[in-house]
C-alpha cells in the first residue's frame, strides 16, 4: 500500500457542484411574518400597536443575539422582551417617571415590545404602542425562554440560502449529501440506504439554510416532501411504503458523498490523499468524499463506511494519519 504523492492532479470543474451560483441572500422579516412563524413555537399574539405590523422585525446580521434582548434603553434597535422584573419595576414609579420611561422606549424605535410569562402591559405602553404603531406582542414563555426562541426563529428566517442537486440522507444520525453526474444512481443509493433503515430529506432539490455560524441546515421543498424518484419505478412515498420513521424533516449538512465513475476517479483524484477534500458550501467547508461507481461495487456499503469514517473523524480519530504514524515507526524501528 503505497500513499498518494502531493500535487496529485485537481478534480475538474465539471464534477464540482457549486450551490452558490443560486445563492439567496437574506431578506428583512417583518413583525407580522414573525408572528406567524412563532405560532408552532411560541404563539406570540398580539397587544397593541397593530399599524406597525409590516415594519421589520429584523434585517440580517452576523449574530441574532443583537437583534433581541431584555428591555435595554442604551441598545434599542432590537426586540425588547419585557417580564415581571421589568413591570414590577414599571409599577413602583411614579406617574411621571412611568411616563418618561415610555416616551424613552418609544423614541428608541424597536422593532417591537414582547410582554414574557403571560404578564398584563401597562396600560400607558399599549396606549403608546397604539398610537406610534409600535408592535406589542406577548406569549405566555418565561424570558429567557422566549428570547431563546425569538434569535432562533430570526436565524432561520434570515439565512442565507440556496438549492443544491441531490439527495440529503439521515445515515447513522449524520446528515449526508449525495451528489454527482444524472445517471450515477443517486436516487437508487437513497432507496438503498432507507431499505438499510436509514431515513430520506430530500430527493432532486435540496433546500440549505445557513442558520449559524457553523450550521447548515437541509429541508425538502414542501411540493417533494417524502417522495424519491427511480428511473423505471416512477415517485416512491418513502413515508407510505417505508413507514414515518423512513423520512426527516430536516438535517444539518456534515458530510458530501460525491458519486463518480470509475475511469474518472482514476484519472483526477488521489486514491489516498493525504489532506482532507472538502467543499465549500456557503462560505463554509463541508467534508466530501469521492466515491467511484463501478459494476459489482456495493455503494450503499461503501457510503455507511465513509459516515462511520467520518464520525470517527469528528471525534479525533484519523485513520490515515495513524498509519502514515505507523509507517515512521516502523523505518525508524528498521533504521535503528
Amino acid at each position: 500500500m503505497s500513499a498518494a504523492q502531493p500535487g496529485s492532479p485537481a478534480p475538474d470543474s465539471h464534477d464540482l457542484v457549486r450551490p452558490d451560483e443560486g445563492v439567496q441572500e437574506p431578506r428583512t422579516l417583518t413583525v407580522r411574518e414573525l408572528v406567524e412563524r412563532s405560532a408552532e413555537t411560541m404563539a406570540l399574539r398580539w397587544v397593541g400597536g397593530f399599524r406597525g405590523a409590516d415594519r421589520p422585525a429584523a434585517t440580517p446580521a452576523p449574530d441574532t443575539v443583537d437583534q433581541v434582548g431584555y428591555l435595554n434603553l442604551i441598545h434599542p434597535h432590537r426586540i425588547q422582551v419585557l417580564g415581571i422584573a421589568e413591570v414590577a419595576y414599571f409599577h413602583r414609579l411614579s406617574d411621571t417617571r412611568r411616563q418618561h420611561i415610555v416616551d424613552e422606549i418609544i423614541a428608541g424605535e424597536p422593532p417591537a415590545l414582547v410582554m414574557s410569562e403571560g404578564i398584563l402591559p401597562p396600560p400607558a405602553l399599549v396606549a403608546a404602542c397604539d398610537a406610534h404603531g409600535l408592535p406589542l406582542l406577548e406569549c405566555v414563555l418565561p424570558s429567557a425562554r422566549a428570547i431563546e426562541l425569538l434569535r432562533s426563529l430570526l436565524a432561520k428566517a434570515l439565512a442565507v440560502s440556496c438549492s443544491m442537486h441531490g439527495v440529503l440522507m439521515d445515515v447513522l444520525g449524520l446528515g449526508v449529501m449525495i451528489t454527482g453526474e444524472s445517471g450515477l444512481g443517486k436516487s437508487e443509493l437513497g432507496l438503498e440506504l432507507v431499505s438499510r433503515g436509514h431515513g430520506l430529506v430530500a430527493d432532486d432539490v435540496v433546500e440549505l439554510h445557513r442558520i449559524g455560524p457553523r450550521t447548515i441546515e437541509g429541508r425538502c421543498p414542501p411540493m417533494l416532501q417524502g417522495l424519491l424518484e427511480v428511473r423505471g419505478l416512477g415517485l416512491l412515498d418513502i413515508k407510505t411504503v417505508f413507514g414515518e420513521t423512513a423520512v426527516r424533516r430536516k438535517m444539518r449538512l456534515k458530510l458530501i458523498v460525491h458519486l463518480v465513475r470509475r475511469s474518472t476517479h482514476e484519472d483526477e483524484y488521489e486514491r489516498l490523499p493525504l489532506e482532507d477534500l472538502n467543499q465549500e458550501v456557503l462560505g463554509m467547508q463541508v467534508r466530501k468524499v469521492i466515491v467511484p461507481v463501478a459494476a459489482g461495487r456495493n455503494i450503499a456499503v461503501l457510503t455507511e463506511a465513509a459516515v462511520r469514517n467520518t464520525i470517527l473523524r469528528l471525534r479525533g480519530i484519523d485513520t490515515m494519519r495513524e498509519f502514515i504514524a505507523r509507517q515512521q515507526r516502523a523505518i525508524h524501528a528498521s533504521e535503528s
